[in-house]
C-alpha cells in the first residue's frame, strides 16, 4: 500500500559507509521514497560524492545536495529538510543501516496507534564486521516530553514523523552536532503528545570507536547545557535529569 511519499534525510562527511546505507533504502519493500543526501563539504577528495553519484545516476529518487558552507549534521539536515516533497521524513545517518522492511513496517505501525512519531528498536553492529556488538536496544512503547528529559530512547536513523499532523521542525544549529537530535526530539514533544516506540528491530547502528558518543564523559556538558539553557529546567530537576540520563545511559552501553 502506497501511504505517501517518504523523505529520507542523509548527511555526509567523509562517509565510507554511504553506499551501504544508500542500498539498504534501495532494498526498502515500500518503495515510495526520496533520498537527500546533503554533503557538508566532505574533504575526503570527492570518494563519498562519487559514490552517491553513481547510485544518484541510476534511480532518480536519489539526490546530493552540495553544502555551500560546512554546517555540521544538523546544518546539513536541515538543507535536506527544506528541499524534502515527502509527506512522512525519515532519517538516515550514513553509518546506519535499514532492514529491509523498515519503512513498510514503521509506517504500518504510525498507522495502527495513530501517531505522528515512531521509532524502532535497532541491532548495534561493529563498525566494519557488521557483527553485534551488544544486545539490540530495545525501545519503550511510548516517550513524551518529561520521559524525555530523563532518557532519550529515540535513535535518529529509526524515527519517522507525519508531517501532515505535525509540522515540519528543522534542527537547532547552534548546538552543532552533539545533541542536535536530542533537542529535535523534545522540541517536538514539547507542547504535548507522544512519540510511539516500536518493539521490532528493524535499523543497524554502527558503533564506530571514534563516535563523539561513543564516550559519554564528553556529551555531559553538553546535555547539562541542553536541560538548562535549551529546556531552561530548575537547577534541582537539570541535576535530577542528568543522573537518570547518566544511569540510563551506563547500562545501555553495558556489555
Amino acid at each position: 500500500m502506497n501511504r505517501g511519499l517518504v523523505s529520507v534525510v542523509s548527511p555526509i562527511c567523509d562517509s565510507a559507509f554511504i553506499g551501504e546505507a544508500i542500498e539498504s533504502v534501495l532494498a526498502q519493500s515500500y518503495a515510495a521514497w526520496e533520498m537527500i543526501i546533503v554533503d557538508d563539504c566532505s574533504s575526503d577528495g570527492g570518494a563519498g560524492i562519487a559514490v552517491v553519484n553513481s547510485y544518484a545516476g541510476r534511480d532518480s529518487r536519489i539526490r546530493l545536495i552540495a553544502s555551500g558552507e560546512k554546517r555540521g549534521s544538523s546544518g546539513a539536515r536541515n538543507i535536506a529538510l527544506r528541499a524534502a516533497r515527502g509527506r512522512y521524513v525519515a532519517f538516515l545517518d550514513s553509518d546506519d543501516l535499514w532492514h529491509p522492511d523498515f519503512l513498510e513496517r514503521q509506517l504500518s505501525f504510525m498507522e495502527r496507534n495513530g501517531a505522528f512519531l515512531v521509532f524502532s528498536s535497532y541491532r548495534r553492529i561493529d563498525e566494519t564486521a557488521r557483527e553485534e556488538v551488544l544486545p539490540p536496544f530495545a525501545v519503550p512503547p511510548k516517550a513524551d516530553y518529561r520521559s524525555l528529559l530523563k532518557t532519550c530512547p529515540i535513535f535518529l536513523s529509526t524515527a519517522i514523523y507525519d508531517t501532515s499532523k505535525i509540522e515540519k521542525i528543522y534542527f537547532n544549529e547552534a548546538l552543532g552536532s552533539l545533541r542536535d537530535d536530542y533537542v529535535y526530539w523534545l522540541s517536538m514533544l514539547r507542547e504535548g503528545g507522544c512519540a510511539y516506540g516500536n518493539p521490532e528491530v528493524l535499523a543497524d547502528y554502527r558503533l564506530r570507536k571514534n563516535s563523539v558518543t561513543a564516550d559519554k564523559r564528553r556529551v555531559v556538558g553538553p546535555q547539562w547545557n541542553v536541560l538548562r539553557k535549551v529546556e531552561r529546567l530548575s537547577l534541582i530537576r537539570s541535576a535530577y535529569c542528568l543522573c537518570c540520563w547518566a544511569v540510563t545511559g551506563y547500562f545501555k552501553y553495558r556489555r
